[in-house]
């Protein structure tokens, strides 16, 4: 059949709008996918020769982590010119040829915008610090030393100590939330707001189909900067580095999550609604307000499209009851809002080494992961089953690592580069020394080795990606949870007239299951083994079981 034959004459397809909902997300880190001119860091180029391996995953789309041009004082979140590649990276030219490329093969393209704050030698900075009257002045956020000249207030870094650093040339304290080398930007100053949409317009002018946008609730501060005041110990639950750094000892009600926010995320919103069909996924750093947050900033369909959740970034076991206590959270207070769920990323433990689960029980979190109400984002290496690899301190590269050694060994454990091959030192990387070493523990894990066979967890994810994207109920249904304890999870996916039960065995030990009431077929079309038979349904330990109402199996 020809499509374009059959397909009447002057009709348009219009972009799905709503492509987002229920969407997989792959996130690359560029410096440690693929390196192409043998420097020993990833660039666009490598990640457009290993596009294909992201294609077939069965993922909706890419989120590329920071090329911009910087320093790398902070590995690209710290943003000397929003408007170019980095030469470590490549071009524009490369990344306009990566979108191409993606494009081609069916992928979506998000890329991380880092609006919050700048590096220190972004040219905004160096004049603005030059002095209080020229023309940048106010972009930043500047305060008067206290009269025995310490910070303006008591607020605090994530990367530990006092969030104030002093300026002698201008002989006043600026904000860095995180570095001192990552300054604040000054959301009360319009002309920052307008200069910050442009940027957006930049991307999105190149065919990008959305933002990952870096630490939203950061944007905007209490203009009266008032003191943090102390947060009660019981309700510390830092996901980095709680055991180094006092940053969770204080509840943040001033320096971030400032209700002013609500309205430049709705600007943001109205320029990506001059595009077609362009998402945007918020990530709200906050262990007190986190949820609140992404239910305010994803309500009203004029501000985020989904907010990127840390429920299950932390150390905290993944076992039934805590799925359920954090699922129904959500259901209570999510509202027309819509979640991004994730188990690692670059800047925490992998959930392999994190949880300390064997590979069934793995592989059968995942199954979780993907059958949850929401979209989706994976990390590199995660549909491998990567461990944390363990970096020397003479071959660490992350500030925080580095600061709070041996105590907190930083983030470079979990960017180490994808192993491609087995049979090379570098995993099939780099040619040159790469810019932190292969985990040799890695090489056995390659891709190259997990294509050809058919068990292994690179077709596990797969499999249960195309399962996932098999059901509407899975990817844009409502969640109603049927039980959360003794080791069972269990819940209905439901839209439109398809409604699919889900069960997961989170122990090790069998475990029988009740359907709900009705007409059941189970779907086979899941990497899981349950046992099914006239007498009802048992799980196996790590097992999970799908089955649609009679009308709607598939």
């Amino acid at each position: 059949m020809n499509l374009m034959q059959d397909m009447p004459k002057g009709k348009i397809i219009a972009p799905d709008t709503d492509w987002w909902r229920g969407a997989v997300i792959y996130q690359v880190y560029p410096r440690s996918f693929q390196d192409s001119n043998g420097d020993g860091i990833g660039d666009l180029a490598g990640i457009i020769h290993r596009m294909e391996h992201i294609a077939e995953l069965g993922v909706d789309a890419v989120w590329i982590s920071p090329f911009f041009r910087s320093p790398m004082l902070d590995f690209g979140y710290d943003v000397s010119d929003y408007r170019d590649v980095d030469p470590m990276f490549g071009s524009l030219g490369d990344f306009d040829a990566l979108i191409a490329r993606a494009h081609d093969l069916g992928l979506k393209v998000l890329i991380d915008l880092v609006l919050s704050h700048t590096s220190n030698q972004h040219p905004w900075f160096q004049e603005s610090q030059s002095n209080t009257t020229n023309a940048k002045a106010d972009w930043y956020v500047w305060a008067d030393a206290k009269p025995d000249g310490t910070p303006p207030n008591n607020w605090l870094s994530i990367f530990g100590g006092s969030s104030w650093e002093w300026s002698g040339e201008r002989m006043q304290y600026y904000l860095h939330n995180f570095l001192k080398e990552q300054p604040d930007l000054n959301f009360h100053n319009p002309d920052v707001q307008e200069e910050l949409l442009s940027v957006a317009r930049f991307w999105l002018d190149r065919g990008v189909d959305g933002f990952r946008l870096d630490t939203i609730n950061f944007y905007i501060h209490d203009k009266q900067l008032r003191d943090n005041p102390a947060l009660d110990p019981a309700a510390r639950n830092a996901t980095i580095a709680p055991e180094v750094n006092p940053y969770n000892w204080q509840d943040h009600l001033y320096d971030k999550n400032q209700p002013e926010n609500l309205e430049f995320l709705r600007r943001l919103r109205a320029v990506m609604d001059e595009y077609p069909a362009v998402t945007a996924v918020g990530e709200v750093g906050d262990g007190q307000y986190g949820l609140q947050l992404q239910a305010e900033y994803t309500s009203g369909g004029d501000k985020m499209h989904m907010c990127y959740s840390f429920e299950f970034l932390s150390g905290q076991p993944p076992t039934a009851e805590r799925f359920g206590a954090v699922l129904l959270d959500y259901e209570n207070e999510i509202g027309d809002g819509w979640a991004c769920w994730a188990f690692s990323n670059h800047d925490v433990v992998r959930h392999a080494s994190r949880w300390n689960l064997g590979e069934q029980g793995r592989r059968l979190i995942t199954g979780v992961l993907l059958s949850l109400r929401g979209s989706v984002c994976l990390y590199q290496g995660e549909e491998l089953g990567l461990t944390e690899a363990y970096v020397a301190y003479e071959d660490l590269q992350d500030p925080y690592g580095i600061r709070f050694w041996p105590k907190f060994k930083g983030r470079d454990g979990c960017r180490t580069p994808m192993p491609w091959i087995a049979d090379n030192q570098n995993g099939g990387f780099s040619d040159a020394k790469p810019w932190l070493p292969v985990a040799v523990e890695h090489l056995s894990q390659s891709v190259a080795n997990q294509s050809q066979n058919p068990d292994s967890t690179l077709h596990f994810y797969r499999r249960m990606i195309a399962f996932r994207q098999s059901y509407d109920a899975l990817t844009k249904g409502s969640l109603e949870l049927l039980n959360t304890s003794d080791g069972i999870l269990s819940f209905l996916r439901m839209h439109g007239d398809q409604t699919l039960f889900c069960a997961f065995n989170m122990t090790g030990g069998a475990l029988p299951i009740t359907l709900p009431d009705g007409v059941w077929t189970q779907d086979r079309g899941a990497p899981f083994e349950p046992l099914e038979t006239d007498n009802g349904v048992t799980l196996p330990p790590f097992q999970a079981y799908f089955a649609a109402r009679a009308a709607d199996s598939h």
